[in-house]
């Protein structure tokens, strides 16, 4: 709608004209958006303080994926505390640990996006759970592993005090099995400076060797190597090496071979 698209401006006296002239705050784009999603992703404080005053519950709302404004602010607004101003109570109710449909909550957005100053103020504003789970049943720190944020991974673990060997999923997979598929290199080194047990196997027997293998890492097999870590067969029987395919991954054990 044309208030919408006014929305994502910072001309507040066009949305206020529209708005006197019948335009309703409280219409929804294609994805479940209405103006207030919009204003708090483009991080509009003067806008958003317009907008409850207008139309005081159009902070009560939710996308077709179930992410509130709140969701939005944390991504866009993270050097903007201002706009989180108008998203916490006594203006908006959100619930502490309000999931989208992938049950992600505003903290884990926060965490994974590496906005370590926002996460803060939910945890201090909103009552937001460091150890909450998403529909999957991982943690902000597995999320923050996957996304190779290690200043967030930092604050979890050094100041919130959240396990660093604490488990994810059905798999019980570790951060540091997460950081080993995704080949971050400098974040698994961060793991272990911060007692992860590199020794630590998921539910099916395999280690984070064997993550980075099936994820095809060269480089995070080695640095496992290196930090001690041996290959040794799953539940299965099934070795780390049978699961590399790329020849840089192979020869990362024609290396350990050779040198032992």
């Amino acid at each position: 709608t044309p208030l919408m698209m006014a929305c994502t401006r910072q001309n507040l006296e066009v949305i206020k004209a529209l708005v006197e002239h019948g335009a309703n705050p409280l219409l929804k784009n294609k994805d479940g958006w209405n103006c207030f999603h919009i204003a708090s992703r483009e991080g509009h404080p003067q806008v958003l303080q317009y907008l409850l005053d207008v139309s005081p519950g159009s902070w009560d709302t939710e996308s077709t994926i179930k992410r509130t404004p709140l969701h939005t602010a944390d991504f866009t607004a993270a050097t903007d505390n201002s706009v989180l101003a108008f998203v916490f109570p006594p203006r908006c109710q959100y619930k502490p640990e309000s999931g989208d449909k992938c049950g992600v909550t505003p903290f884990m957005d926060a965490i994974q996006n590496g906005h370590v100053n926002i996460a803060r103020l939910l945890l201090e504003k909103h009552q937001a759970c460091p150890t909450a789970v998403d529909a999957l049943g991982a943690q902000p720190l597995h999320r923050a592993a996957v996304t190779a944020q290690d200043e967030a991974i930092q604050f979890l673990i050094s100041e919130l005090g959240v396990n660093v060997n604490g488990r994810a999923t059905t798999l019980q997979l570790t951060a540091l099995h997460y950081a080993a598929k995704e080949g971050h290199v400098h974040t698994i080194q961060t793991l272990l400076s911060l007692g992860a047990d590199i020794h630590a196997k998921d539910g099916k027997s395999r280690s984070a060797l064997h993550a980075a293998c099936a994820g095809q890492q060269a480089a995070a097999a080695r640095i496992l190597f290196h930090a001690g870590l041996q290959d040794a067969p799953d539940g299965t029987g099934t070795l780390a090496r049978q699961l590399a395919r790329k020849p840089d991954v192979i020869q990362v054990f024609q290396e350990m071979s050779v040198s032992t």
